[in-house]
């Protein structure tokens, strides 16, 4: 930008004086320009990164109660309750059925009614299945169509990242999006990674227990309350905060008759088949890690080994989207499915087959891989969302004129529309990875996974990363 357009562009925003009263917080915000470099200096900046890690640790634990279910349900089994292996892994499926569905509609509930008041309404009424969860798995006579509804209940934990990663995007200039997308759903992601370090914790320990303890076959006691009920207290300060705390912001607020356009943009579709690859893997994976390692090599610790993958995988996001500003998102995306194809084929090599036992360190290795490179592809194709809205519609724009700017509005408005029903389309693959596993061999489900990737390489080079391509990004 020439400085001459910054000198006209901070004279105007001085003429204007916006009252500083509205970026307070709890205020609804109408006049949010971050693509101003003096506005962002002085005033953006600050409210926006107060935004951003209001929403991090709501999101942190929204995901927790949407993966509480990874870890539960390897311990039904240990304190009386009589489901058989698919059962179990049905159960860790369901939330993703509840989760990707709700993320479909909070997509485009949020910007309608102010995302400060979307997060914190969305984050407290997760309690209810928490304290549902908490009293059910108490009694081993809990039947299974209980505990079914109970993890459906979970489920919408999920829906909270469709939300919450397109209103941080209307936060942030374009240069910085990527990296601000990344930091909030890695380090929401991390939700995963938490609640499967913490539980195994947590459920031994008497003195956070509120109820009666169940007994294992070799006598000793834990509590699985305590996964679900220490979280309540930390949800309703996480939701004062997010009311007090939060602005909503009136160029985000967008009725469903402006958002549904993007069903209608071939790169919603496109974006949208990216991005099961990345999350959908990584969210399965995550679901699916501790009871295929308490199945496949039961003499290894869940407790000690499941939470490190989606550890890596949240951190990771960081970086994918941090890398993608720099390099360009379209190639990092085609690197994480490389990466994810050899780090599964990996995984196939070091299963137990027939009289061979297998490697387990081989296996959680490739695995750890794998969960690297889909972080990495998480945060690189939600890069390049954006940059590909903004490219269709500003072609051929004089930047300063009222078409521009009306364009440039619309590219903002599609980018965090596609952003959520991308990222509800994805979750569906905490159902569907689990799903494969009680349904089909181990290892055919791994190829499935290796050919799906495959798919994504070409897509992702066809459309938006080979030389003449359609939508660079």
């Amino acid at each position: 930008m020439s400085s001459a357009k910054q000198d006209v562009r901070a004279a105007t925003a001085r003429v204007q004086a916006p009252d500083p009263a509205q970026y307070r917080p709890g205020r609804t915000i109408t006049e949010w320009t971050p693509e101003d470099p003096s506005f962002w200096q002085t005033t953006g900046k600050k409210v926006a990164t107060r935004n951003l890690w209001i929403a991090v640790p709501a999101l942190l634990v929204a995901f927790v109660v949407w993966q509480v279910w990874s870890i539960t349900a390897t311990n039904l089994k240990d304190v009386g309750f009589g489901f058989s292996q698919s059962q179990l892994f049905w159960l860790t499926a369901v939330p993703g059925i509840t989760g990707g569905t709700a993320r479909i509609l909070y997509t485009f509930i949020g910007p309608m009614i102010g995302q400060r008041r979307f997060t914190a309404v969305s984050t407290v009424i997760l309690i209810v299945p928490l304290l549902w969860l908490g009293f059910a798995v108490q009694d081993p006579t809990t039947s299974y169509s209980t505990l079914v509804a109970i993890a459906a209940l979970c489920g919408i934990g999920g829906a909270n990242f469709s939300s919450s990663l397109a209103n941080i995007g209307f936060f942030y200039p374009k240069q910085e999006k990527g990296n601000a997308t990344g930091i909030n759903g890695g380090l929401g992601n991390l939700g995963v990674s938490v609640v499967q370090l913490l539980t195994p914790i947590l459920i031994t320990t008497s003195v956070l227990a509120i109820g009666s303890g169940q007994k294992k076959a070799d006598g000793s006691e834990i509590y699985l309350q305590n996964a679900a009920f220490v979280w309540v207290p930390v949800l309703i300060v996480l939701a004062a905060i997010a009311w007090f705390g939060q602005n909503d912001l009136k160029v985000a607020s967008t009725p469903f008759s402006q958002q549904k356009i993007i069903f209608k943009r071939k790169h919603n579709w496109l974006m949208t088949w990216l991005y099961v690859g990345t999350f959908g893997s990584f969210i399965g994976f995550a679901a699916a890690l501790p009871l295929l390692i308490k199945t496949t090599f039961p003499a290894y610790s869940v407790a000690t080994y499941a939470w490190m993958g989606p550890a890596l995988g949240a951190l990771a996001r960081w970086a994918g989207g941090w890398i993608a500003d720099k390099f360009g998102g379209a190639r990092v995306t085609i690197l994480s499915f490389v990466g994810m194809g050899a780090s599964i084929i990996g995984v196939i090599t070091f299963l137990p087959a027939g009289s061979d036992q297998g490697s387990f360190y081989g296996f959680f290795f490739c695995f750890l891989s794998a969960f690297f490179f889909s972080g990495i592809g998480n945060g690189s194709t939600f890069r390049q969302i954006p940059v590909i809205f903004r490219g269709q519609h500003l072609a051929g724009l004089t930047e300063g004129t009222p078409e521009y700017a009306k364009a440039l509005k619309q590219a903002e408005i599609e980018s965090g529309a596609v952003t959520g029903f991308t990222a509800a389309i994805a979750a569906y693959g905490f159902f569907f990875i689990p799903a494969m596993f009680a349904n089909f061999a181990v290892t055919s489900a791994m190829w499935g996974f290796v050919a799906f990737y495959a798919s994504c390489v070409v897509v992702a080079w066809w459309f938006y990363a080979r030389k003449g391509a359609e939508a660079p990004s």
